[in-house]
């Protein structure tokens, strides 16, 4: 049977949302996550949907992608699928060809984190390896150590204390009180919370958002950060200790994060937290074709 590529829909977004859900599982690579999505709801519900992707076989979704800029696409795939060769090859053509309508431009990222037939395929048409990933992993089968901060899970009340940490977190960052109301509202916030930790002064110095994906499964962490002024003190491995105890809290498995090869940093902070390392994946590119 034929893969069809499609654009969901306002009304598919809850569809594409149990989907990445019901796909992390524990033991399975890292991918898209409805974490990923519900992050991504801050711009709305209608250009969510028009940046995400689905490939379906007879109605079933089989893989979702989220087009993240102009040149990225974030990529999950069912977990008994990832040796279906039709679904690859479908897959890779559609990512490669720019009036397929998923990355548009001959310069292309593709975040596909996980070993199996449509990476190969990539690979096999000239894609070449691009910048590594380090997935971190938190078990959470046991209680998670205190992370000797004032943490608060923050709602409508106290939003801008959430915004405030991020936007001094992430240079150039536009997230807005208007931006985190409009991720609230979105399917995946049910199952998500903010937090932010407080000094010994009251302020508010870093802040996290927690995704879960349902009890038993894996949590996400997206994303976390310190403010720029308040760094170098512990802090960020603290927020990264209540991020995993929140969600295990809510039922999560695990907490889980992708850290930037090049950042060393971040993934020294989440090793304080009793994150471990899994081994490197790398993105795919193609440039100029």
């Amino acid at each position: 049977m034929s893969v069809l590529l499609s654009t969901p829909g306002v009304d598919d977004l809850d569809e594409v949302v149990r989907a990445l859900a019901e796909w992390r599982r524990e033991g399975t690579p890292m991918q898209l996550h409805s974490g990923d999505v519900g992050f991504y709801w801050q711009f709305g519900s209608e250009v969510t949907a028009a940046a995400l992707r689905t490939w379906r076989r007879e109605g079933r979704i089989l893989g979702v992608g989220l087009v993240d800029g102009p040149d990225l696409v974030r990529l999950a795939i069912e977990p008994e699928a990832r040796e279906d060769e039709a679904l690859a090859r479908q897959m890779a053509d559609d990512v490669t060809r720019p009036e397929r309508g998923v990355l548009p431009t001959d310069k292309a990222h593709v975040e596909a984190l996980w070993e199996g037939r449509f990476r190969e395929v990539l690979q096999e048409d000239g894609w070449e390896l691009d910048e590594p990933w380090i997935p971190m992993v938190c078990d959470l089968s046991e209680p998670v150590a205190n992370s000797g901060v004032r943490i608060e899970v923050v709602g409508p009340e106290r939003v801008e204390d959430r915004v405030a940490v991020h936007r001094g977190a992430f240079d150039g960052s536009k997230f807005s009180v208007e931006r985190w109301r409009a991720m609230a509202a979105g399917t995946p916030y049910a199952d998500a919370r903010c937090l932010v930790g407080y000094d010994d002064r009251g302020e508010a110095v870093a802040a996290t958002t927690v995704w879960s994906a349902g009890p038993g499964k894996p949590g996400l962490i997206e994303p976390l950060g310190v403010h720029r002024d308040h760094q170098g003190h512990g802090h960020g491995r603290a927020i990264a200790t209540a991020a995993a105890a929140a969600l295990r809290d809510m039922g999560a498995s695990s907490a889980t994060v992708c850290a930037e090869g090049a950042n060393t940093a971040a993934a020294a902070t989440y090793r304080a937290a009793g994150f471990q390392a899994r081994p490197e994946v790398r993105d795919l590119r193609r440039i100029g074709w």
